[in-house]
């Protein structure tokens, strides 16, 4: 799909230069050249360069939406589709079209219904780079991945990557460390599938407070949770951890989660990591006779290490 607008006057583009060349004798040559490469070369030829801005990048999960204007000289045109090469084909075709003044002009460009994986770009094909671009086209900073766990048999391993995303996260799982970097990716761009552009809601307005959460502020802090933190010994049997963790992270801004291991340790006890979204992001590891109780043995280790921080001075 694709608008365009031009003035009604024919432009010094619409006309023959100087009848040395013509638009249509430059596409009969070239028979094999892009609408782009075709437009480029007529740019050059009238000295009037196209320019190609981006007008909307709408990143979603399955069916990323772009839309191109490129400018000729006094012709103005748009073209839309679910990559930015092919917007900026359909944007240089109705170009080409109106500077040829015949419609009936058609490039083989690719039906965005029906693409061809083969194709694609790559950031299409791949979660990691479509939300990379969701991130910069929002002004965020960059995902950051961090392998937190490998485990399993030699012929089965499985590994585990954490991603960051301003003040969010998502783990993934996959048979080799590039698959589970992608199943993170694919949790957040399906998080993130119904913002709209036009909103331009930032991560930290979404959570209502910015998670900042750091070393400096623990020790300085005046809240009551964790000053009775400092006073605790984290020794009394039976305590919930879990509970109290999560008081204190309620009370300094910061959240907390869990990832279960499916591996059990040498010992034959469940295995768990708890992450701290502090800056930087504290992760500590948990083990028990159950999920529950590694669960609250994580949380016990990462009430240990934010007491050990928020006592230094």
């Amino acid at each position: 799909m694709s608008q365009s607008r031009h003035r009604t006057e024919a432009s010094p583009l619409e006309r023959e230069d100087s009848g040395t060349f013509s638009l249509g004798k430059m596409i009969t040559a070239k028979p094999g050249k892009t609408p782009i490469q075709v437009l480029h070369e007529y740019g050059m030829k009238t000295k009037n360069i196209p320019v190609y801005e981006c007008e909307r990048s709408d990143v979603q999960i399955h069916v990323p939406t772009f839309t191109f204007r490129v400018t000729v000289g006094d012709i103005t045109c748009t073209g839309e589709g679910t990559s930015k090469k092919l917007a900026k084909h359909r944007a240089a075709e109705a170009a080409i079209n109106i500077l040829k003044a015949n419609a009936s002009i058609c490039f083989a460009v690719p039906d965005p219904l029906m693409p061809d994986p083969s194709k694609q770009p790559k950031n299409q094909l791949n979660p990691i780079g479509s939300l990379q671009e969701l991130a910069i086209h929002h002004g965020w900073r960059l995902p950051e991945y961090t392998l937190s766990q490998e485990g399993g048999p030699a012929h089965k391993r499985e590994y585990t990557t954490i991603c960051r995303l301003e003040s969010f996260m998502e783990t993934g799982k996959g048979a080799s460390k590039k698959q589970a970097k992608r199943n993170a990716a694919e949790k957040f761009l399906a998080k993130f599938s119904k913002i709209s552009p036009e909103n331009h809601i930032s991560l930290t307005n979404m959570v209502g407070h910015s998670l900042g959460c750091t070393w400096h502020s623990l020790r300085n802090s005046p809240g009551e949770k964790i000053n009775l933190l400092k006073r605790s010994l984290l020794s009394i049997p039976n305590t919930d951890y879990i509970q109290l963790l999560s008081e204190i992270a309620k009370e300094q801004g910061f959240n907390i989660t869990y990832l279960d291991i499916e591996e059990l340790s040498a010992n034959g006890q469940y295995q768990c990591l708890a992450e701290l979204s502090t800056s930087p992001i504290t992760v500590c590891h948990g083990s028990g006779i159950s999920f529950s109780t590694a669960q609250n043995d994580a949380a016990h280790n990462a009430l240990q290490y934010l007491k050990i921080i928020a006592e230094r001075k």
